[in-house]
């Protein structure tokens, strides 16, 4: 252990040590709070929300609130928390991350919490990875919180406006992180008030919150429209995409990029008969080429994207499962359309984004818990100011964590693998095999059929059976082989809650996980072999690798090789030996800190952009909450005047024909601007002047019109305006983001050079707003019959 590890090890047992002493001063309560009856525990909720309101704060009543929630879930569940869990809870309130390892009850964990922040009625949001999970944790915990006089939502897919609104409306609200996070942007999207459904951001607790604010971090969630028409062009590129031989293109596997060369370029020209690719006119077909180029040379099939019924879906490569509704941008998606022969959908258009890590720093308070937060534990703190508290667990861990098995193949490796299956398999003891890819899981899957062994298939293919297979993993004879965490959030239970067959399971050595790769995480390593050994269980785990496989290959390979040079393979080929584990842990150390450093870069340019849509939402919320209108517009109208006394009459000589031609053309009705012996005025007369005149034409609008009719009017000509410039503004600062990259070439900061562009545009866009909304308002004449 390394001196940082003890250190950082010392500091959670301290941090325990005072975590112990409130847990004490809840299980003195405990003998009181139990001889209430029902009726007189139940009605302690409104006797804390009462002490609230008379000044006292959640901190004040937690220790009585926790004795409360564990008192209730005891009567209604018939489940206690342990202390480590009450401990967890304590943790989740703090706004802290709780790292407890598998099997030690994370549901039951956050009642306590939720109960006690959902006290001061602003509501608690428990965040899960998929529906599955938030249905099942809010169906489990339901009857505790019904007990204690309080409601649970579920946010899930697919749920009609006016339902979801009531899920929101509850205490405590289950759902996944990408619905919270869509609601956020459709709600700021409405045009009325009442077609918002989502409720204040107070509180949350983000269940695998590694799996959500690391993993997924570098994905933005995007809600995008549809673009420009579907062309041939696509197609075309991507035959002209088969052409081409290896000189033509340049492949870094390890930096994930491909390009074309000079003689790719060439060989564009000639196909498409075009003298230049680069000349700006033929832009289009360069995009349409790269994008082919990209869905040739750096997607796979099974790994990346699956084709299922005629359409390509994404696959996540954290968990193998399918992304629905997600698509590639930019035109990709469309490329491996092409590429795979299936329907082509129209282009997507950026509409609404915003990253996992500026949605959840909206909340005036958010927590985790997960099985393995400790190696990201400076992420957490630099990105989301959340420390990681490592709990105890309820019993001490026995799993035996192997040393992995190194082969100089990857053929060796799976060959090894399906033999320690084999044996394994002939003693009974169940057994969990995880792999990367959908690809792999079906390789294995090829060769245990093969060898006649019976085995179940969990991956991103039939990902609705996922928590059922994953739960039966634990049985006699059972070996499943399931893609990276595929099943995450589920137990696997010796003997399936079977207490004999339980017994025999942990006869024969508990639950076997076998690891046929290495992730680019240890996170996801660990959560691996933590699906053995809970709640004091036996288990092992054990890692078989290979030289081939795409980590090694990529980020540890000489290293590798040099220590394995040193070591005598068995007589099955292989190497074991925990100077190699460690070269390999370092491997993986080098590419966390390269997917820190690109999270980072996604958080960099989103904070740009964050700051312009808090102000374009924020400008929203105001027309939606009916605010009048008049003092905004008048605003503008005197921004483009000063605009235009500064460009036209501040200057020698004064040019009074552009100045009222400039303010006709803008917003000013014909001929209603007259002023007499403008010349001899200053310039800040003359502002004043038709400033004063533009008020008198709009107030007397407003009274020829009516005022509601004219209000309800602006309200609607702004919403419009900004809506159409805003989501332009996004696509354009989107494709910017992708473009921008290039000045790194010329030894400049793309960050910066970012900024400063995108504080450009948005000065651009309030300008276009401006002028198009004073144009449509002060162009309004009522209503029409049409209208």
């Amino acid at each position: 252990m390394s001196f940082l590890d003890k250190f950082l090890s010392n500091q959670d047992n301290a941090e325990i040590k005072k975590l112990n002493k409130i847990v004490d001063k809840i299980e003195a309560l405990e003998e009181g709070i139990a001889s209430l009856t029902d009726e007189e525990l139940a009605a302690k909720t409104q006797e804390f929300k009462k002490r609230l309101s008379k000044g006292e704060t959640i901190d004040d009543l937690l220790e009585e609130a926790f004795a409360v929630a564990r008192e209730a879930t005891k009567r209604v569940l018939g489940m206690r928390q342990y202390r480590v869990q009450l401990i967890g809870g304590i943790v989740l309130h703090q706004g802290k991350i709780a790292e407890m390892k598998t099997g030690e009850g994370k549901t039951l964990v956050a009642v306590a919490p939720c109960y006690l922040n959902a006290l001061t009625g602003e509501g608690v949001h428990v965040i899960t990875v998929n529906d599955y999970l938030a249905e099942r944790d809010a169906y489990t915990v339901r009857p505790v919180f019904d007990f204690l006089g309080m409601t649970v939502g579920t946010i899930i897919t697919g749920q009609d406006p006016n339902l979801r609104r009531k899920q929101y409306a509850c205490d405590i609200s289950y759902g996944t992180n990408s619905e919270f996070g869509f609601d956020y942007l459709r709600d700021n999207m409405v045009t009325e008030k009442a077609g918002k459904v989502q409720a204040k951001l107070n509180y949350c607790i983000i269940d695998e919150v590694d799996s959500i604010l690391i993993d997924e971090a570098r994905t933005p969630l995007i809600i995008s429209g549809e673009g420009d028409p579907v062309t041939d062009l696509y197609i075309r590129a991507d035959e002209f995409v088969k052409t081409i031989t290896e000189e033509d293109y340049d492949l870094d596997k390890k930096e994930h990029t491909v390009s074309f060369t000079e003689s790719g370029f060439k060989k564009a020209e000639d196909y498409f008969k075009i003298r230049k690719i680069t000349n700006i006119n033929n832009m289009a077909i360069y995009h349409h080429i790269n994008q082919a180029l990209t869905a040739h040379k750096l997607m796979s099939i099974d790994d990346d994207y699956v084709v299922k019924d005629g359409e390509v879906f994404i696959v996540d490569e954290f968990t193998g499962r399918i992304m629905d509704g997600r698509r590639f941008s930019d035109g990709l998606h469309q490329a491996l359309e092409a590429k795979e022969r299936v329907e082509i959908k129209a282009d997507n258009k950026t509409m609404a984004t915003v990253t996992y890590q500026n949605f959840f720093r909206m909340y005036a308070k958010m927590s985790g818990m997960t099985g393995t937060a400790k190696t990201e534990e400076g992420e957490f703190e630099q990105t989301y100011r959340m420390n990681v508290v490592q709990i105890p667990t309820n019993k001490p861990v026995i799993r035996k964590d192997l040393d992995d098995k190194v082969y100089a193949t990857e053929k060796q490796k799976f060959a090894a693998a399906v033999e320690e299956i084999s044996k394994v398999h002939a003693t009974g003891q169940p057994m969990l095999v995880g792999t990367a890819t959908v690809e792999k899981s079906e390789y294995l899957s090829d060769l245990l059929k093969k060898k006649g062994l019976k085995h179940q298939v969990l991956n991103a293919k039939n990902n609705k059976t996922e928590a059922e297979i994953i739960e039966k993993a634990g049985e006699i004879g059972a070996i499943t082989i399931a893609t990276n965490m595929a099943g995450r959030g589920t137990d696997i239970k010796l003997g399936n809650g079977d207490s004999e067959m339980e017994e025999k399971v942990k006869a024969l050595g508990g639950l076997y996980v076998l690891g046929t790769e290495r992730h680019e995480s240890r996170r996801i390593d660990n959560q691996l072999r933590g699906r053995a050994g809970r709640q004091g269980d036996p288990g092992v785990s054990r890692f078989f690798v290979s030289i081939e496989d795409e980590i090694i290959k990529l980020y540890g390979g000489a290293a590798i090789e040099k220590v394995g040079k040193k070591l005598k393979p068995d007589k099955y080929g292989a190497i074991s030996s925990k100077k190699l584990s460690r070269a390999i842990e370092n491997a993986q150390k080098g590419i966390e800190g390269k997917n820190f450093e690109q999270r980072k870069d996604v958080l960099k340019y989103d904070n740009v952009i964050d700051k312009q849509r808090k102000v374009i939402y924020a400008e929203r919320d105001k027309v939606l909450d009916g605010v009048d209108l008049t003092e905004t517009i008048m605003h503008m109208v005197n921004l483009t005047i000063d605009e235009y006394v500064e460009k036209y009459i501040n200057c020698k000589p004064r040019n009074y024909f552009k100045f009222y031609k400039g303010l006709y053309n803008s917003f000013m009705p014909d001929g209603t601007i007259i002023i007499p012996d403008a010349k001899d005025l200053s310039n800040e007369e003359i502002a004043k002047n038709v400033k004063d005149i533009a008020r008198r034409v709009y107030d007397l609008k407003s009274m020829l019109i009516g005022e509601s009719i004219f209000a309800e009017e602006q309200k609607k000509i702004l919403l419009k305006v900004v809506d159409n410039y805003w989501v332009d503004h996004i696509d354009l600062m989107d494709q910017m983001r992708q473009s921008v990259g290039l000045v790194s070439v010329a030894q400049k900061d793309p960050v910066k050079e970012y900024t400063i562009e995108a504080y450009n545009m948005f000065e651009t866009l309030n300008k276009k707003i401006r002028l198009e909304t004073l144009k449509f308002v002060f162009s309004f004449e009522g209503l029409g019959e049409e209208e």
